[in-house]
This record gives C-alpha cells, structure tokens and sequence, in this order.
C-alpha cells in the first residue's frame, strides 16, 4: 500500500524542468513539493502517511548540508518511503535542489 503510495505520488510530481536547470528552487517546486511541501513543510496527511521530514524542523536544520540533501535525493530514503530520483533528475538537478534545501534562505519566508 504504502509502496503504491509513493509511487503515485513520485509519478504526480514529475513537471517539465529543462534537464539543465540550476534553478534549485524550481526543481523543489516541481519534484518535491507534492510532498514535503512548497515551503518544506509537509502537509498533515503526507506526515500521517508516510512520514514525510519537514525541511524546515529545528533538528535537520542543524544538520543539514548539500551533501547529505544529495545522498538522499539520490538514494532515497533507508525506509525506501521516499524514492531515490537517480535517473528522474540529472546530475546537475539533484545538486541545483540539495544546495536550495540547504541554503539558510530556504527557510525564509518567500512571497
């Protein structure tokens, strides 16, 4: 069930980002949000199902680099909830999206 769950959702969240892009920002609006949110808060029912990480969170804050935002990106998750996006984004994507989420203005309020 939940494997269908992710599947569904990974399959949802694909939108058209050039193969190029280093627009982090973007790439997380196109291919993450559907999950962790647009703002790496999660909605409710995302936590409740499957246990999606708000980016935002005190504790990953302290700990988070690009490094560690690619190696999940790229592997997904140990739990296998979350899908690896090895071969759903390009080299120069999975880095654009992991150097955004670890940016300290990621958790700025934007407009």
């Amino acid at each position: 069930m939940r494997f269908a769950l992710v599947c569904l959702l990974l399959a949802a969240c694909k939108a058209p980002v050039p193969a190029d892009s280093k627009d982090g920002e973007a790439i997380f609006a196109a291919y993450c949000a559907s999950c962790h949110g647009p703002d790496g808060r999660p909605p409710a029912a995302m936590v409740a199902r499957i246990g999606v990480r708000d980016l935002t969170s005190p504790e990953l804050r302290q700990r988070v680099t690009a490094e560690l935002v690619a190696r999940q990106v790229t592997k997904g998750s140990t739990n296998k909830l979350m899908p690896s996006f090895d071969g759903v984004l390009h080299e120069i994507q999975i880095t654009a999206v992991a150097k955004w989420v670890a940016d300290p203005r990621f958790v700025t309020p934007r407009p």
